[in-house]
């Protein structure tokens, strides 16, 4: 993925440098035979390749436009993943009872933000059909990763395990059944931003438009030549190369484009995302594990009753 403003010209153009190549040679050779082989009239109206050239246009403006709403779209579904992963976090930290501050508590809550985090990396090398296993190594257990490995769709496997979590904290009277419902809710909806991502990634844009421009875009590099010669002679070869690696140009942009979840540098910035949210979480675990320390220093005074209270009042 792109992650600085400025691109330089030198990756734009290596993206249609076998086509500048083809339009550059065919020029060439047009005029050598044109002045030197065959010197015989054989120009077109230039508003032959005018028309064709503003048909192009509008397919191209067409395709760009529907490639860049599925980008558009993919991106909005991983900020719709950043909210409900935060807000899932969110509530296993404030959900969870624990009285008496425990350990058991303390990992439970550590556990899951942690296999959150683990989800949202997979679901990216996922999407990219990378090994979706790799980023769990150091987020969790080797039980559980042993479990995931079993299962075809690594992120809902993590989903799966969320879930088991969450019933055996109902079961243990830990959350409730409103919290459970609550938490499943997010749950839910991370599911289902997980099946958009599918839905966008399996998807395919249909061959048979890009394969319309393309012939279209080489019928209209071919007529050119015909319509620009008698004008601009040799000076038609570096017009017709720009003309050409302008149309080829926004062509491929398209092409990138439509595909958001294919390892490219014109990507949805997946892994930047999930870098993101991890701040966010393992934050979110730090000010919590901050007044966990607090509290468990509040209760080793003599008066555990009072400290109990006053401990209360801090959170």
């Amino acid at each position: 993925m792109l992650l600085k403003k400025r691109i330089p010209m030198k990756y734009v153009l290596g993206k249609i440098k076998g086509e500048i190549a083809l339009v550059l040679a065919y020029t060439v050779l047009f005029e050598i035979f044109h002045h030197y082989f065959i010197n015989l009239p054989v120009d077109i109206p230039i508003a032959i390749p005018t028309m064709i050239g503003t048909i192009i246009s509008l397919l191209l403006a067409f395709k760009s436009n529907q490639a860049y709403d599925r980008w558009w779209e993919a991106r909005i579904v991983w900020g719709a993943i950043v909210n409900d992963s935060r807000t899932l976090i969110r509530q296993v930290l404030t959900f969870y009872k624990d009285p008496d501050f425990s350990v058991e508590a303390s990992e439970f809550k550590e556990n899951f933000a942690k296999r959150q985090i683990a989800w949202c990396y997979s679901l990216g090398e996922s999407l990219r059909k990378r090994d979706a296993i790799k980023p769990l190594e150091g987020l969790m257990s080797e039980e559980e990763i042993r479990y995931i490995k079993n299962h075809q769709n690594v992120p809902n496997a993590i989903l799966m395990l969320h879930a088991r979590d969450l019933r055996n904290a109902k079961n243990e009277k830990k959350i409730n059944m409103y919290q459970q419902v609550e938490i499943d809710n997010t749950l839910s909806r991370l599911c289902d931003e997980m099946g958009k991502c599918e839905r966008i990634k399996n998807t395919i844009f249909p061959t048979t438009y890009s394969m319309y421009i393309r012939l279209t875009l080489c019928l209209f590099i071919l007529l050119l030549p015909f319509g620009l010669t008698s004008v601009l002679s040799w000076f038609a070869i570096p017009l017709i190369t720009a003309i050409g690696a302008a149309f080829f140009l926004i062509e491929r942009m398209a092409i990138h484009l439509q595909d958001p979840f294919e390892n490219r540098a014109t990507d949805t910035p997946v892994t930047a995302i999930a870098n993101t949210i991890e701040k966010n979480i393992k934050q979110m675990l730090n000010e919590y594990q901050s007044e966990f320390d607090i509290l468990n220093e509040f209760h080793l005074v003599d008066e555990p009753k009072k400290v109990e209270k006053d401990a209360y009042f801090v959170l």
